[in-house]
């Protein structure tokens, strides 16, 4: 019996073509549907009939959870779960869940107001990076190196931001230009693989073309994982990590991870790896 999943995301990139070309050996069959044309709502969830499974990873920072939570109301199983969703999608939540798990996060400031941020420039030390709660590729998150400049830069967000795009993070600047991706499927770490920032730009993100090598999966790294995977449930994620003078911090969890960069710089198949998890849970 083969096994039929749609993997709903807003377009077909590199990783959802290979996740479709890997399934049919693990028994299964992965089509593409659009997040933009479910119209979900009806408790049938008519535009996903047929489907035993959804994949979710539309990259929208909105739709993810609200398709996952629905299409679950709809008794339809669906992967990664709503609640995993909702906590990654939102940057202060999944560090709030975190840390009270006992998971390593980097100290950080929520700031919804001017009187916020400028408590935030208060209390932390520059240089500090501001980021958008809700956001992700390294998009709008800025390093602040001096106060006028930091004033500056929050004009912007005040006046050209609307409702939760003026909802941000403030918080150290560490790293040191680079970070480390761990892809999990599962509760397995599959690969991981450090980026480093270059040319001119500070940011170390695998979307922004940076340079890369595969990194061995030490107990620090091992343990900070299992930890995330236990506060979200096991799944599909991208790990991201932050070496600090006091140990590694998780940075972010992206729920819908990118691979093509992690798997360049590691050799891993990380298509297989999912087919094979998706395999053991629905066939």
């Amino acid at each position: 019996m083969t096994v039929a999943i749609a993997v709903v995301a807003d377009r077909i990139a590199w990783e959802e073509r290979r996740l479709i070309e890997a399934a049919p050996a693990h028994g299964l069959r992965i089509e593409w549907v659009n997040d933009e044309s479910l119209s979900l709502g009806d408790p049938s969830a008519p535009s996903l009939a047929g489907y035993d499974a959804v994949l979710l990873r539309s990259r929208s920072y909105t739709r993810g959870g609200l398709i996952a939570t629905l299409a679950e109301a709809a008794g339809i199983r669906v992967l990664n779960s709503a609640h995993a969703i909702h906590t990654c999608e939102n940057k202060a939540v999944l560090r709030a869940a975190l840390r009270r798990a006992g998971v390593p996060v980097p100290d950080f400031r929520l700031a919804l107001s001017r009187p916020d941020f400028e408590r935030a420039l208060a209390e932390l030390e520059l240089p500090l990076v501001l980021k958008p709660v809700f956001g992700g590729m390294g998009k709008r998150v800025t390093l602040l190196r001096d106060p006028d400049l930091a004033a500056s830069v929050y004009d912007y967000v005040e006046d050209l931001g609307h409702a939760f795009e003026q909802a941000c993070l403030v918080e150290p600047y560490i790293g040191g230009g680079t970070s480390v991706r761990c892809l999990v499927v599962g509760r397995e770490l599959v690969a991981a693989a450090e980026f480093a920032s270059g040319g001119t730009d500070w940011r170390n993100n695998a979307a922004l073309g940076n340079s890369s090598r595969a990194v061995a999966h030490d107990p620090d790294v091992l343990k900070i994982v299992d930890g995330v995977v236990d506060e979200l449930g096991p799944g599909i994620y991208g790990v991201d990590l932050f070496a600090t003078p006091d140990g590694l911090v998780v940075n972010e969890v992206n729920h819908a991870p990118a691979f093509r960069a992690v798997t360049s710089a590691t050799g891993a198949d990380v298509p297989s790896a999912v087919g094979r998890y998706l395999q053991e849970l629905l066939v």
